[in-house]
């Protein structure tokens, strides 16, 4: 039995932005969708459903994409993005024990 997710209009809309900000700047460095491929370690069909912002292409293949054409993500460079994460833990660390203990641990040495 298949389970059909649906998204809100929010995350399609995230989705379909990102996307778009990979095709530019893969359009801008004049790289082709197998030239991205090959970089990134995944098929022409990966890269076209991230670029049309299909909510289902893993976050981190996105992530990977939009890392190798130079796209900042949450609005800071890759040298800033530490500095967000620790601000995160921070913000996170402020939170009662037993709001922020996650139910399995998450393993940030990946």
């Amino acid at each position: 039995m298949s389970v059909v997710r649906t998204y809100s209009q929010p995350t399609v809309d995230a989705a379909r932005v990102l996307g778009l900000e990979i095709a530019r700047a893969r359009r801008a460095r004049r790289w082709t969708i197998n030239e991205l491929a090959e970089r990134a370690g995944v098929s022409r069909i990966t890269v076209r459903a991230a670029e049309a912002g299909t909510p289902t292409v893993a976050i981190g293949t996105v992530f990977e994409l939009a890392t190798i054409l130079g796209i900042d993500l949450f609005g800071a460079s890759p040298a800033e993005l530490p500095e967000l994460l620790a601000r995160g833990r921070d913000r996170l660390a402020l939170l009662p024990a037993r709001v922020r203990q996650p139910a399995t641990p998450i393993d940030d040495n990946f």
